[in-house]
């Protein structure tokens, strides 16, 4: 997100920088603000983001979203989060999950750190946070 106003807000591509209006009416929600179902708690998006991260050396994933079966998706992911809810999170979950991924590695936006709850926020995080809703 670029810019915000009572009325409408701007956000902008990170593939080709378009900017775009998004209104109070539409259902916008930020990558921080997911989660991923598993057998005990939900797992926040950047956590996992970071896990696929080291698990890719920072390294784009290698997969083609039009011909990845169903069961590969579950295996990588399961690699990742072995003990995601089979049930709730659906193949294309985490399709998205991967695609998101290498639009934000490719995008140069590969700092996925969460801040813990309860953590006072810094100058540090502040400016981190400044920068990632203008690049949104």
């Amino acid at each position: 997100m670029i810019s915000q106003g009572k009325s409408m807000s701007v956000a902008e591509s990170l593939t080709d920088q378009k900017r775009i209006p998004f209104y109070p009416q539409d259902k916008v929600i930020s990558l921080e603000d997911i989660s991923v179902y598993t057998d005990e708690k939900e797992v926040p998006l950047p956590k996992i983001l970071n896990t696929i991260k080291e698990k890719e050396n920072g390294n784009p994933i290698d997969f083609d979203p039009a011909v990845i079966k169903p069961e590969e998706l579950k295996r990588y992911f399961a690699e990742i989060l072995p003990n995601f809810d089979r049930e709730k999170v659906y193949p294309s979950d985490i399709k998205k999950i991967m695609k998101w991924y290498n639009i934000l590695i490719n995008t140069g936006n590969a700092d996925f750190e969460t801040k813990e709850e309860g953590e006072p926020e810094s100058e540090k995080n502040k400016e981190k946070e400044t920068k990632t809703e203008e690049s949104v």
